[in-house]
């Protein structure tokens, strides 16, 4: 085995880089730079049931060492992503993850089942995170009862491996991790974009046009490791660690938090090359640093 490969449920990684989900669509563009086959994985946009158009204009607003979003979960809608999005995802030798999104335990049940059986995806993210939509994300992924009660209802019906995205805008991460864990959750991934605002100084109102936005970027990579660290203390599932991630250093940095894998998001906006970049830094470092392997460090990250 690689240095760098590593096997959590459902995936068998090359090595533990991937984009997350939002910042890399169904990575189409991207195919043209690069060969996504270089990747351990790919969290791919978040599907729903029917199609979204997303959120009022403006959606993005750039602020100081990261960036607001609130694009809505803009997507075509499950049948469309079914039959020309992951198809194309699958034709590179990369484990393929699935976003799946909500307004409503039925719907994120329906996705999940219909999934159970697709040979192009490897396993699921359940995206009870999503700080911009009115309905769904936000409430299911706040409260440990309604977030283990639709993690158990979402094993129930499908048979990939579930890793359940955390919203840190709680007061008890820790306690929404065991609740899922508990529920039957095969990993987690954390942490998604935090709930945050600007104002335009000359119209005296919010810039974005949901009022409200993701704040992601190397901001929030502190507060990432900092919750990665307490949750991978208190469950014994694998951690997919995300938020603020732009060099091997903090991917590193990240897997002897907890995290056993790592996602790279908003990086992708401002270096597309950013992942392919990471994935070659890594060996380098890691020999300076005297690590052995990825694996290895994993095993050791949890020991303080």
């Amino acid at each position: 085995m690689s240095r760098l490969a590593l096997k959590l449920p459902g995936l068998d990684l090359k090595n533990p880089i991937m984009p997350a989900s939002g910042c890399f669509g169904f990575g189409e563009e991207f195919a043209e730079l690069y060969d996504l086959s270089l990747l351990g994985g790919v969290i791919a946009k978040a599907v729903t049931l029917d199609e979204r158009v997303g959120n009022p204009l403006p959606r993005v607003c750039e602020t100081s060492s990261g960036m607001l979003n609130a694009i809505g979960l803009k997507n075509p809608g499950f049948e469309e992503i079914v039959r020309e999005k992951y198809p194309f995802l699958s034709q590179f030798d990369t484990a393929i993850i699935a976003n799946v999104a909500g307004s409503s335990e039925d719907e994120y049940v329906e996705i999940c089942k219909r999934l159970s059986d697709n040979e192009m995806i490897d396993a699921i993210e359940l995206n009870i995170s999503c700080p911009n939509v009115d309905q769904g994300g936000m409430a299911f992924g706040t409260d440990p009862i309604v977030a283990a009660r639709l993690t158990a209802k979402v094993k129930a019906v499908c048979t990939k491996p579930i890793y359940v995205k955390l919203t840190p805008n709680v007061s008890d991460i820790v306690e929404i991790a065991k609740a899922v864990e508990e529920a039957g959750a095969d990993g987690i991934s954390m942490i998604n974009t935090l709930t945050a605002m600007r104002i335009d100084l000359h119209t005296r109102k919010p810039i974005l046009g949901n009022k409200t936005g993701g704040l992601s970027g190397a901001a929030i990579f502190p507060l990432a490791i900092r919750m990665i660290y307490e949750v991978s203390r208190n469950v014994k599932i694998p951690i997919i660690g995300m938020g603020g991630v732009s060099s091997a250093d903090d991917a590193l940095e990240m897997i002897m938090a907890g995290a056993s894998a790592v996602a790279v998001g908003t990086a992708n906006l401002y270096d597309p090359y950013i992942c392919p970049k990471i994935i070659e830094d890594l060996p380098k470092r890691m020999d300076e640093l005297g690590i052995e392997s990825i694996e290895s460090l994993i095993k050791g990250g949890k020991h303080d």
